[in-house]
This record gives C-alpha cells, structure tokens and sequence, in this order.
C-alpha cells in the first residue's frame, strides 16, 4: 500500500448522530407540487420527499478541483520532505485556495463542494509533529463563516485506503485515524451534521456476510461520536451494491449516498426511482437533504469511466425520473465546474433549484 499524503490510511468505521429512521412529513402542512404526481396531498412521506416548501432545497456541486480558479487547494508533498514548515507552507496555501474556489462557487449559483482529503496532507500520519488544529485553527474558522453564511453545504471522500472493514487491525487502524482527521477538520469549520464523510463499505475478502458485519462492528465500537455524526456510506461499482448499503444502514442508523452511476454498474434490478426513494429514507434528523452523487458514462470507454462533461440529456432524464425528491447533487463529472454550471442552466425551471441565499 502506498503512502503518500493521503493513501495510506484505510478505514471500515461510521456512525451518525442523526436520527436513522425515516422522516416523516405531512403534506397537509406543506402545499404539494403539481410535479409530484405519485403521491396525493394529505399522504405521509418519508423524510427527502419533495412537499415543495417555500425554500427551493437543491444544490449542485462538483468535487474538490475548480479548473477556472489559479489555484489548486489539494497540493501536497512526499512524506521524506517532510518538514514543519513545509507542511504550514502547503496548508496555508490550500486553505487559501479553498477560500478561492468558494467564493467562485457562490458568485456562480454553486452552494454544494466536496474538499479534498488532501488539504491537510499527512493529518493522521504519525509523521506529523506540529499541531494543526491550533496553527489553522483561526483560517479554519474563518472559512467556516463564510460557508456557513453562504449556506454552501460541504462533503468530504476520504480515497479507496479508508477501509475500515478490513481483516487487517491496522488498516483499520490508520482508517480510524483518518476518519477522525476528517471529523475534525469538518468540526474547526464549525459545520453541522448536514456536511457529511462519505466513504465505501469496503472490500468483500471472500465473504461478504462477514465484511459486512465487520464494517458495522468497526462502526459502533471504534468510532466515536465525532465521526459517526458525520459519517454516511455510497454505493459502490464493484462490491457493494445499494440494497447492501441498506442492510448496513438498517444495523447502524448511517445515511446512504446514492451513486446513480454506480447504480446502473452494480445493481439488484431496483428502478432508479425505487433506489432513490430508498436511500433518502435513511436520512432524517440534523443530516440534512440527501447527497446524491450523478454522473454517466464516456462514450468510447470501458464501462465505469465517468463522463469527461455533462451529458445534458442523460442528466435531465435522471431529475426528471426523481422530480418527486428533494436532495443536493454532486456532480462527478471530469470537467468540475464546468459542468456545475451547464447543469444549473438545465435546472433553471426546476423549482427545487437554490443557487444562492435569497433564493
């Protein structure tokens, strides 16, 4: 396993403080959508239910890189260069992309962003002999304001290393202390449950039954409270399929990030609709709307390979297949905000569309 600034911790733990089971909203309080045909007014919805409220609810976002921006608020460096000054050097300079790329997000209607899990680089390396927590703690907080004033909402994807139902106590152990790295840095931003970790189950190991429970035991007895407030789990492409998602949510209350990518590759013939509805039902409490990750398939390449830009069609198809719902989309699509913007333009009509505080 590699090791370089954020690819040697693996990890299987999560946990939330939020309510796991479904919310329930009465639409007698809430004037239904002409939209929303599936449900007739008066019925009980399960919590992420569109009951078209006065404030339109969805974000889009795009993940950790702005191509428009002069900078870049993921650099790091080999852990041998290691140095205290070095690593303030790169943080300072990452936070100040950060602050960039927010502001750019808010002056383009863009109130979702995933942060890189490198913008603190070695956070839970044993290599780290500086505190940065008291170091950047001000810059942090700073930041913090301005998100929050903003009403951006934020993720985090700590890499394919965070395992944390691995058969190996230490990897489980590095993703432990990774998770906590990014519980933390979530918390010095000042930010609630609705900013969520999301992560994968983690591999199979020839029994799935048994990586399964090791995943839910990991996350009741080795995470603690900081983390599982924010933790949710996605489905995956080649292990772990949306209704396993489920089963674990089921036995520990986490959110499921919905991937309807991964969906169309891995899959137990649920309808994309079903699958949605699904997997809001497991948010509830202080989590906030249900993440949604979207993204389609490049043509030309082998299957699983995310589209270069948005496939304007393909897109619109998916909103309109989940126009009952309310949840934030992050778009992972190679082009970033480029495609944030093209697909804000598609939902210019689309009355669940926020794109800024007065919105």
């Amino acid at each position: 396993m590699g090791f370089g600034s954020r690819t040697f911790l693996q990890k299987d733990g999560i946990y939330q403080s939020c309510i796991s089971q479904a919310r329930i909203i009465n639409l007698e309080k809430r004037p239904p959508i002409e939209r929303n045909r599936r449900f007739s007014k008066g019925a009980l919805l399960p919590f992420g239910v569109n009951a078209a409220s006065p404030v339109k609810p969805m974000k889009i976002g795009y993940p950790c890189i702005n191509r428009s921006v002069n900078c870049r608020g993921n650099r790091t460096f080999r852990l041998a260069s290691y140095s205290p000054e070095r690593f303030i050097d790169v943080c300072t300079a990452n936070l100040d992309c950060l602050s960039q790329v927010l502001r750019y997000n808010v002056a383009s209607g863009i109130l979702f962003f995933r942060i890189s899990s490198d913008i603190i680089p070695f956070a839970s390396h044993p290599v780290l002999d500086v505190d940065w927590q008291e170091i950047l703690g001000e810059k942090l907080g700073e930041i913090g304001r301005y998100i929050r004033a903003n009403r951006i909402r934020i993720s985090m994807h700590p890499d394919q290393f965070v395992v944390i139902n691995s058969n190996r106590s230490d990897v489980v152990e590095r993703s432990v202390r990774e998770l906590e790295y990014h519980a933390d840095f979530l918390g010095l931003l000042g930010l609630s449950e609705d900013a969520r970790i999301q992560i994968h189950v983690g591999g199979v190991y020839g029994d799935r039954v048994g990586a399964m429970d090791r995943f839910i035991s990991s996350y009741h007895e080795l995470l603690d409270d900081r983390v599982r407030k924010y933790l949710s789990i996605e489905n995956d492409d080649r292990c772990y399929c949306l209704a396993d998602c489920l089963e674990i949510s089921r036995k520990t209350g986490i959110p499921v990030i919905f991937d309807n990518f991964h969906h169309s590759l891995l899959n137990r013939g649920e309808p994309v609709s079903e699958a949605m509805e699904s997997a809001a039902a497991t948010w509830g409490g202080g989590c906030g709307l249900p993440m949604v990750d979207y993204s389609s398939q490049e043509p030309g390449k082998r299957p699983g390979v995310h589209a270069e830009t948005i496939d304007t069609d393909d897109f619109s198809t998916f909103v309109e297949t989940c126009s009952g719902l309310d949840f934030d989309m992050m778009l992972e699509i190679k082009d970033k905000e480029k495609s944030a913007l093209r697909a804000i333009d598609c939902l210019s009509s689309d009355p669940r569309l926020i794109t800024g505080v007065d919105s």
